[in-house]
């Protein structure tokens, strides 16, 4: 008998929810806003850290570093790798994920009319797209195809004033002591991440070793899907041989990792006191609507409905509302952050910031991130907020007068 008269005050609910539809649009809309406030802000905080380590993994570093313990304290190629082949053993044994060699080392690039000092990067042509995008960024000219030639990131290029087909002389001095060597430019590198158009220097794995006198590697590029870096780092550790490593791209950014985890720690207040913003709309949305109606449920009660179901009846009818506006702004935010996490319309805010701290790898593409869990944080934003508001209408409720209620202005 009971479920039967709840069934009943369900239903009225229900259709009073639909006969105030202006009173049920807007509530619907405000909760919608909190709801795509909250999934677009959560989005974006994680999207910023997927695009600083994706920047840093496919264009600065790679997803996973093998060299010796000694080169990570001081990368020098008298630090390198002579032998390769117990290395190719271990990440065979490791699954054989896809690797390249590098030989990265400190040089003097002079063209006919300055120098400038720059990190260059010895690579393989043919296996380096394995595990880096800057091969698919070179937007003038072609990649390396054979020793003798050097890509440079653009803005480089510009500074040193060589154009495609002009040479210029890498000069350094390491285990084979003083080398020079005339390298011809064959392409300029577009990646829009800034330290990479700002300082890239590549040129052939076999330039890389006559001028250091090194002859294997300094390092080798592990390829890693996006967020496993580090569980694929630890299943190659463990099949190296002694005096080897293998760091997660995470563990080598250094300073912008702390920086990164700070910013993430305070995001966390921040989206609080968005959820508090949003809740203190509904809320007022929530409680304004009641008193509106409080003449008609003044009528309600004289016509035979006690408070107890009065006040059921109220907080029903918020929680249809209240759903109808969370299912639209899961859709409309879920739209948003698919949008803007498949299209860098958001990439033109962070360029700024790339300039002026290049050394940060920070890109010019900025995706935001699509997760189930935004679901998660909106549903817990607007159900306290919804709860919090409800407590002054189902008080409110029980404590109503017909009388007081019908005399209300």
């Amino acid at each position: 008998m009971k479920g039967a008269r709840f069934g009943v005050i369900v239903r009225l609910a229900w259709r009073n929810i639909w006969r105030h539809r202006q009173r049920t649009y807007l509530l619907a809309a405000v909760v919608a806003y909190a709801s795509v406030a909250t999934i677009f802000y959560w989005s974006m905080i994680d999207g910023y850290k997927l695009s600083v380590l994706e920047a840093h993994a496919r264009y600065v570093m790679a997803p996973v570093t093998i060299a010796r313990t000694a080169w990570f304290d001081d990368p020098d190629p008298e630090n390198g790798l002579r032998d390769l082949a117990p290395l190719r053993a271990a990440l065979e044994r490791a699954g054989s994920p896809r690797y390249a060699p590098r030989l990265q080392f400190a040089g003097l690039l002079t063209s006919p009319y300055l120098s400038e000092g720059a990190f260059l990067l010895g690579v393989d042509p043919a296996v380096e797209p394995a595990v880096s995008r800057v091969p698919g960024k070179v937007t003038e000219g072609r990649w390396l195809e054979a020793p003798g030639e050097v890509v440079l990131g653009y803005k480089l290029a510009e500074r040193l004033d060589v154009r495609l087909g002009e040479r210029l002389v890498v000069s350094t001095a390491a285990l084979a002591g003083p080398q020079s060597l005339g390298l011809e430019v064959v392409g300029l590198v577009h990646a829009r991440v800034s330290s990479v158009d700002r300082s890239g220097v590549y040129l052939h794995l076999d330039d890389a070793r006559a001028l250091t006198g090194l002859s294997g590697a300094t390092h080798l590029a592990v390829d890693a899907p996006l967020g496993r870096e580090e569980g694929v780092a630890r299943r190659v550790a463990a099949q190296l041989p002694r005096g080897l490593t293998a760091h997660p791209v995470w563990d080598l950014v250094g300073p912008i990792k702390t920086d990164v985890e700070a910013g993430k720690r305070l995001s966390l207040p921040i989206g609080l006191l968005l959820a508090l913003f949003a809740a203190l709309a509904v809320t007022s949305t929530l409680i304004v609507s009641v008193l509106e109606r409080t003449r008609e449920f003044g009528v309600v009660l004289a016509l035979g409905m006690d408070n107890p179901k009065l006040g059921w009846m109220i907080v029903l009818e918020a929680a249809f509302a209240t759903a109808v506006g969370w299912l639209l702004g899961l859709v409309l935010g879920y739209a948003l952050i698919y949008y803007t996490g498949t299209h860098n319309v958001l990439g033109p805010f962070f360029q700024l910031s790339g300039e002026v701290w290049s050394e940060a790898g920070l890109t010019e593409e900025f995706y935001t991130h699509l997760s189930p869990v935004y679901a998660l944080y909106s549903l817990i934003t607007v159900v306290v907020s919804a709860l919090s508001a409800l407590l002054f209408p189902a008080l409110r409720a029980r404590r109503l007068h017909p009388s007081e209620a019908l005399r209300w202005d």
